[in-house]
C-alpha cells in the first residue's frame, strides 16, 4: 500500500486510528511502534500519543502487525484474540536454542527416514487442540522477568504447556530438508515450536528459517502498509482540526 491509495484526511490519529503494517525483517513489534509514535509526536506537534500493536512478531519475521493508536488502543486486546495465519520454512535434521535461525545449530540429527507418508502423519498430529510449550527464547514473563533474559543468561526455566488450536497445517512445498507451509492458528501459537515439536514427531529436529504473518482475522497482509510508505505518509499527514 501507498499514499495514493490512502487519502491525507483519511486518519485522526489522536480520537483513534488503526494502521495495517508490513513488518520488514530485523525489526522488532516494538522498533515499528517507537517508529510510528515519534513520527506522529512530530508530525502533529504533540508531547504525548499512545501507540501500541496487537501480537508481537519476532525481529525474524515479516508480515501483518496492526497498529492502534489514540483511543483505539483499547481494541488492542481484541485484537489480539483473533486467529492469526502464516507461511514459513522449517528445516529438518536440527535443532537451536531459539527453536529458529537466530541462534546457532546446537544438536544435528538424521533425516534419511523421513518418507511423505512420515510427513503427513506428522502434520496430522498438530490438528486441532493440542498443547505447547513455549520457547525459552520468548517474552512471556517469569517471576516479573522475560523467559528470553532468563535463556540468555544460561538459566533454564521448566515452562507449562500451553493450550492452542491449529485449524489448519499445510505443507505447501517439500525440498528436504527445507519444508514449507501455511498453517492458521489461534492466539498464543508460537510457530518457532511448532517446527521444534514437528520435527520431533519426524523422529528428527527442525527449526524455523523463515516466517510471515499474512493474516489476523480479517485484516490481510494485502492491505498493509510498506514502513517506508507509512513513515513518508506520517511525514506528511496533517494534524486533525480541533475545535
Amino acid at each position: 500500500m501507498n499514499a495514493e491509495d490512502n487519502p491525507l484526511p483519511r486518519y485522526d490519529f489522536i480520537a483513534g486510528a488503526t494502521l495495517l503494517v508490513d513488518k520488514p525483517q530485523g525489526w522488532t513489534s516494538f522498533d515499528v511502534v517507537n517508529k510510528i509514535r515519534y513520527k506522529l509526536k512530530h508530525r502533529l506537534n504533540v508531547k504525548k500519543i499512545k501507540v501500541g500493536h496487537a501480537g508481537t512478531l519476532d525481529p525474524m519475521a515479516t508480515g501483518l502487525l496492526i497498529i492502534c493508536t489514540g483511543k483505539f488502543t483499547r481494541k488492542l486486546a481484541e485484537f489480539q484474540g483473533l486467529p492469526k495465519e502464516y507461511t514459513g520454512t522449517l528445516r529438518l535434521g536440527a535443532t537451536t536454542p531459539s527453536f529458529d535461525a537466530e541462534s546457532d545449530v546446537e544438536e544435528t540429527f538424521p533425516i534419511s527416514h523421513i518418507t511423505p507418508e512420515l510427513l503427513e502423519q506428522a502434520r496430522q498430529q498438530f490438528l486441532g487442540d493440542i498443547e505447547q510449550v513455549p520457547p525459552m527464547f520468548s517474552a512471556i514473563k517469569v517471576d516479573g522477568q522475560p523467559l528470553y533474559k532468563k535463556a540468555r543468561k544460561g538459566e533454564v526455566v521448566e515452562i507449562a504447556p500451553r493450550p492452542v488450536k491449529i485449524f489448519e497445517f499445510e505443507l505447501t512445498h517439500v525440498n528436504l530438508p527445507d519444508v514449507c507451509f501455511r498453517v492458521r492458528c489461534s492466539k498464543g501459537t508460537y510457530i518457532r515450536s511448532l517446527a521444534h515439536d514437528f520435527g520431533k514427531a519426524l523422529h528428527s529436529g527442525a527449526y524455523l528459517t523463515a516466517l510471515r504473518r499474512t493474516r489476523i482475522g480479517r485484516f490481510r497482509i494485502e492491505d498493509a502498509w510498506n514502513l517506508d510508505d507509512l513513515v513518508a505518509f506520517l511525514e506528511d499527514a496533517p494534524a486533525p482540526a480541533r475545535e
